[in-house]
């Protein structure tokens, strides 16, 4: 089971905060079912530092011995406009054509034409579009017909398995049931921070798994 989303990388942004940390992470996912991990450290203020999160993918690397790690990134949509579209050549997933995307948690149903345009040029630059945990935008959770509108866009959605305990906002697990009745997800990966996140996992894979697209 390959998780495409966690943020196992240590010291980097607000996920592990050190190599023992990554570490015992590691050792959850594997417990979890966990055989191929994509790390994705946020392209966001105030953590974004491409070379610090090279460095800390190839200590990881190191230290995980033949565990499959792969380099990957959560791109923020409003940091990638700060940065500028040719930044998305380095920051899609590595060895895939795979770009995971986050929207803005409160975007207005409105912002979406803009993401629409984004969508539409990394798709033009090669790109298959995951969308970063979509049950935890407060337009989606209002109206579930803007996620159906990703997925007719050739998005790819990707739940994050805390929605299984209520989600990190504390509202995201109605909206993802939803998504999952629907068939409108093709993942859910662990979005790990912690060890925890990898018992969010387990759990959200046995009683929804089957519901993927």
């Amino acid at each position: 089971m390959h998780d495409i989303h966690c943020h196992i990388l240590p010291g980097v942004d607000d996920g592990s905060s050190s190599m023992e940390e990554s570490l015992a992470m590691l050792k959850a996912a594997r417990a979890a079912g966990v055989t191929e991990i994509t790390c994705t450290p946020h392209c966001r203020d105030p953590y974004f530092d491409y070379d610090a999160m090279w460095q800390a993918f190839y200590q990881l690397q190191d230290a995980a011995g033949d565990f499959p790690l792969h380099m990957g990134f959560e791109v923020n949509h409003h940091k990638l406009m700060d940065l500028g579209m040719g930044w998305a050549r380095v920051l899609g997933c590595y060895g895939t054509a795979d770009f995971l995307l986050e929207l803005s948690v409160n975007a207005s149903p409105s912002r979406f034409a803009d993401y629409e345009r984004t969508i539409f040029k990394l798709q033009g630059m090669g790109y298959n579009v995951i969308i970063a945990h979509p049950e935890r935008y407060v337009a989606v959770q209002k109206d579930v017909g803007l996620a159906r509108e990703l997925v007719d866009m050739g998005c790819r959605l990707q739940a994050s398995a805390d929605f299984i305990a209520g989600g990190r906002l504390g509202a995201e697990k109605r909206p993802a049931i939803e998504l999952m009745k629907q068939g409108l997800y093709t993942f859910i990966a662990s979005d790990a921070h912690c060890v925890k996140h990898y018992q969010y996992l387990a759990k959200a894979l046995r009683k929804y798994g089957s519901c993927l697209a």
